[in-house]
């Protein structure tokens, strides 16, 4: 038998970080293994660029020097039973390996809509994180003429403008009236789906998939309306779900979504164990409501917390609930968005008002390669806390939101962000008296004052 004081199964961003955040935090007092069932790693972000810009899975490996300079041993098997009574797991080559602290980061595994007949057909593909499936769908997306995206998510988005790049004919089917709504309101999603539409994707929203069709493998897609869609393949990009079944045979507490229950310190209903990154539950930060927000982002934060407190509570009360922190980058533009939607704050019954501004991200705009900046923010109107963010834009969007992921967790007002200290240059960002944040902020706080505007006496 094989001992290990601190053992984490799973192999992606939440394993790697949770064990190189162990040796940080505890030094080489503890003895550290990894164990995961692929050789290899794929960039989970990455992988729909392997199918437009990359052309080779090769390309977006996640290499192994971190935890191999974090002295982690690493072994290529899959737990098949974990003893939380022995502190014991064994794996599918019959080793035992036992464990004083276990963390979970099993990650996801994708929807696939079994309720709709001819799911079982070949060439409908669910978007596995394993090298060598992900090289067979390489093949055959290189080899066919027509394609069809199912889900008008993240995933589903990526893959439809990757796939459009090798000049296939691509459809993509989205059942809700917009796609990517749960990140960003209409105004958005309108410029997103203008950006498909231009490419020559087409594009069905507020449309439902009723059959796949085909005799041996998938030949065409029926939708409600009785249109048969001839395709050659089908990526499904229906989102993903938790991998926690592992650990619910063990005992370990899962909700009605097949996540692991866990506290703000990580922790599971067994106190040796913790769970991180898409296996794990979420709470929103401002509802603390589960939200299905899997995000590699979100993992890694996790695993900070868990790697930190495996044998001691270091990081008190470090996570407070996810933010859904997004950002994408769509046929030239970049899309970011954090926190919640106007649609959604005013779903869950905030009072909010909102500010909007547009500008360059360059100054002068005459600079080569100003592209157009367009922001939106949300504040509670009474007390001015910002609830969520959204920007379209050149690729300076994808960090601007990451300031306003923080923001948000520590809960800024319009007041503060429109008078925050900004650093500006012509040629990598907006004018000092424009930079969005500050303006966005700024028009917030002059709408909601309007009305004081009546009682104004000038002597």
């Amino acid at each position: 038998m094989k001992k290990t004081d601190l053992l984490i199964i799973g192999g992606s961003a939440g394993g790697v970080q949770s064990a190189t955040t162990a040796r940080k935090a505890y030094g080489d007092d503890i003895d550290i293994t990894l164990i995961r069932d692929t050789k290899t790693v794929m960039v989970p972000c990455g992988i729909p660029y392997i199918y437009g810009s990359l052309h080779d899975t090769n390309k977006n490996i996640l290499p192994d020097a971190a935890i191999e300079a974090a002295r982690v041993n690493l072994i290529i098997d899959r737990v098949v039973a974990v003893d939380r009574n022995a502190r014991v797991v064994t794996t599918e080559k019959n080793e035992t390996i036992s464990y004083k602290k276990l963390i979970f980061a099993t990650g996801s595994l994708p929807l696939i809509p079994t309720f709709i007949p001819g799911h079982e057909l070949d060439n409908i593909f669910g978007i596995l994180k394993k090298q060598d499936y992900l090289d067979m769908i390489l093949k055959k997306v290189q080899a066919a003429n027509n394609v069809t995206v199912v889900g008008g998510g993240f995933i589903g988005v990526e893959f439809a403008e990757q796939i459009s790049l090798l000049g296939k004919n691509v459809t993509l089917i989205e059942l809700a009236d917009a796609c990517l709504w749960q990140a960003f309101d209409k105004s958005f999603t309108d410029e997103i789906e203008a950006l498909l539409k231009e490419k020559g994707i087409r594009l069905l929203t507020n449309t439902r998939l009723t059959k796949f069709v085909g005799t041996g493998a998938v030949e065409a897609v029926e939708i409600e309306t009785g249109e048969q869609i001839p395709t050659d393949l089908v990526i499904l990009g229906l989102g993903v779900r938790p991998n926690g079944e592992l650990a619910k045979e063990a005992g370990i507490v899962t909700n009605d979504k097949g996540a692991i229950v866990v506290d703000q310190y990580m922790r599971t209903n067994d106190p040796n164990i913790f769970a991180v990154g898409d296996c794990a539950s979420k709470n929103c930060f401002f509802t603390g409501v589960d939200v299905p927000v899997l995000l590699a982002s979100t993992a890694a934060m996790e695993a900070k917390i868990a790697g930190s407190n495996a044998f001691q509570l270091r990081l008190v009360r470090a996570n407070k609930g996810t933010i859904s922190a997004f950002s994408t980058k769509i046929l030239g533009k970049t899309f970011a968005a954090a926190g919640i939607t106007e649609a959604k704050a005013k779903k869950d019954g905030f009072s909010i008002m909102v500010g909007e501004f547009t500008t360059m991200d360059r100054h002068p705009a005459s600079l080569p390669g100003a592209q157009k900046t367009t922001i939106k923010l949300m504040f509670s109107k009474c007390s001015g806390v910002i609830l969520g963010a959204q920007i379209s834009g050149g690729d300076g969007v994808a960090e601007m939101i990451n300031v306003l992921s923080l923001a948000i967790q520590k809960g800024a007002t319009a007041n503060e962000l429109n008078t925050f200290q900004v650093a500006t240059h012509p040629l990598v960002s907006a004018s000092p008296i424009a930079y969005p944040i500050n303006a966005a902020a700024m028009n917030a706080i002059a709408t909601n004052c309007k009305h004081l505007n009546e009682d104004l006496v000038i002597e």
